[in-house]
């Protein structure tokens, strides 16, 4: 079968208008917020959604600060973690002394990000961990936690740690 003008340019003209589609769909998507999406079905306990879509193309620049925080608590580096809340003379000095405790006693294998609030200027990221449940690492629980980041001088700084040990 032989091909005629006509059937040609219905099928470049087909094909560029299905990448003129998907380059919109992308351009769409690059405008989005961090979550797409939330379920409706949500956690008794928690009141979070079981299930969240998050942009593709969102600013990981918050994730990436939650988890470099995660992880140094993990590596037993809380104190110095913690060290600018220990100055404060507030409830955060005797809160990272606390946190650092717990921490040493329960610390954590690993962690997925479940939600994020967006309460402007803060993010608070909840997270589903699991932890060993003794120092000698016999056996785990999973439990929540939260980082709560502020917008500081053009950064992202973590302000608060909440976890349940």
């Amino acid at each position: 079968m032989q091909f005629s003008r006509t059937h040609l340019g219905i099928a470049l003209g087909a094909g560029g208008l299905l990448v003129l589609v998907f380059l919109g769909f992308l351009w769409w998507l690059s405008s989005q917020p961090p979550v797409l999406a939330r379920s409706e079905e949500r956690d008794p306990l928690t009141h979070l959604p079981l299930t969240i879509t998050m942009n593709p193309f969102r600013d990981r620049t918050l994730e990436r600060t939650a988890n470099n925080f995660i992880r140094e608590m993990r590596d037993g580096n809380c104190r110095q973690v913690l060290a600018h809340w220990e100055k404060k003379k507030d409830y955060r000095r005797k809160r990272a002394a606390f946190i650092c405790d717990s921490e040493s006693q329960h610390p954590l294998i690993s962690w997925n990000l479940l939600e994020w609030e967006d309460a402007s200027p803060l993010v608070i990221l909840h997270y589903k961990g699991e932890r060993y449940s003794s120092p000698s690492q016999e056996a785990t629980y999973k439990d929540l936690f939260s980082v709560t980041l502020e917008d500081k001088d053009g950064g992202w700084a973590v302000t608060k740690y909440d976890a349940f040990y």
